[in-house]
């Protein structure tokens, strides 16, 4: 079944994954701190079944993506009520950018579950986050073989829907696990971090 998914956020990854939604069928609502009608550019560009909205209104969507900057998920608390909803996290946890790329000291936690804080009640998967938006947006399936994207969480089901909806678009999943030990495997500075593995049919 075709859902309708909200995005935070309006980058190049955000981009990335709108792109991939929106050829498997999806609707997408794109969103960011600007007012929607700022997004236009991006929302033509991406073609039939974009729109732009607000934060609030992306959050209200069947599936949510989060591909925010790490500084603005403090926004992410009062949008809409996150009890069982299904939402991707495809956040870094980076407080700065090129050229050194430093990320924020999480102690022992693992960004997502700092994101999970934000967003009580809701059925997180970390995934999209480890390749660079230029690798993201390419067609998934290469070299005689399909991309592969990671994902963790600690809910089956959210999982499963994440895993069959990222599968639609041609990539290979590989689930890491729970959200504590394999969303760290992944995040920013992680030993998964870049790297582009195809997996071979």
């Amino acid at each position: 079944m075709k859902k309708t998914f909200g995005i935070i956020g309006a980058g190049n990854i955000a981009k990335a994954i709108a792109g991939h939604l929106l050829k498997a069928g999806h609707k997408v609502i794109i969103s960011s701190r600007k007012d929607p009608a700022q997004l236009k550019e991006t929302v033509d560009a991406l073609g039939a079944g974009a729109s732009a909205g607000t934060p609030a209104e992306a959050a209200q969507a069947n599936i949510v993506v989060l591909a925010m900057p790490w500084s603005q998920l403090s926004t992410l608390t009062g949008l809409t009520d996150w009890t069982n909803r299904i939402v991707i996290d495809a956040t870094n946890h980076f407080v700065t950018f090129a050229p050194d790329f430093q990320v924020a000291d999480l102690g022992d936690r693992a960004s997502s579950e700092v994101v999970a804080d934000h967003i009580p009640g809701a059925h997180l998967v970390k995934g999209f986050n480890t390749l660079y938006f230029k690798v993201l947006e390419a067609d998934p399936r290469e070299a005689n073989g399909n991309r592969v994207i990671f994902i963790s969480g600690d809910y089956p089901d959210a999982k499963a829907e994440v895993k069959a909806t990222i599968e639609s678009f041609g990539f290979s999943v590989v689930d890491l696990g729970t959200l504590a030990a394999g969303s760290k495997l992944q995040q920013a500075k992680g030993p998964l971090a870049a790297i582009n593995l195809i997996k071979k049919s």
